[in-house]
C-alpha cells in the first residue's frame, strides 16, 4: 500500500511558476513509477508527466514539454512537478499516482495508487 499526498498548488498569474510535491508513505517508493495527471472542470482527467523508478526516464504530454519538469527523490519519498510559464489552460486539479510498471506510462489504468489532488489556478 502507498499513500500519496500532494501539496504546492495555488493561485498564480499567467507566466508564473509553481512546484507541486507528492509525498509517499511506505518503504518501497523507489520501486514505483510515478505519474502526474490533471483534471480541469468539465473535462476528463489527462496525463501530464511520468518518471521511472530511478528517476532516469521521464515522459511529458506535448502541451507541457519544455515548461514542466518532473523529478523524484527516493530518499525523501517525494516526487515533484516544477511548472514554469504557466497558462490559464493549465488550471486544473493535479493528481500524483504510483504505478508498479517498470517504465513511465501515460495510461491511467497502470496506476494503482492516487493522491487526493491539489488545485492549480492560473489567472490571465
Amino acid at each position: 500500500q502507498v499513500q500519496l499526498v500532494e501539496s504546492g498548488g495555488g493561485l498564480v498569474q499567467a507566466g508564473g511558476s509553481l512546484r507541486l510535491s507528492c509525498a509517499a508513505s511506505g518503504r518501497t517508493f523507489s520501486t514505483y513509477t510515478m505519474g502526474w495527471f490533471r483534471q480541469a472542470p468539465g473535462k476528463a482527467r489527462e496525463f501530464v508527466s511520468a518518471i521511472s523508478r530511478s528517476g532516469g526516464v521521464t515522459v511529458y504530454a506535448d502541451d507541457v514539454k519544455g515548461r514542466f519538469t518532473v523529478s523524484k527523490d527516493n530518499a525523501k519519498n517525494t516526487v515533484y512537478l516544477q511548472m514554469n510559464s504557466l497558462r490559464p489552460e493549465d488550471t486544473a486539479v493535479y493528481y500524483c499516482a504510483a504505478s508498479s510498471t517498470r517504465w513511465p506510462t501515460e495510461s491511467e489504468n497502470a496506476y494503482s495508487y492516487w493522491g487526493q489532488g491539489t488545485q492549480v489556478t492560473v489567472s490571465s
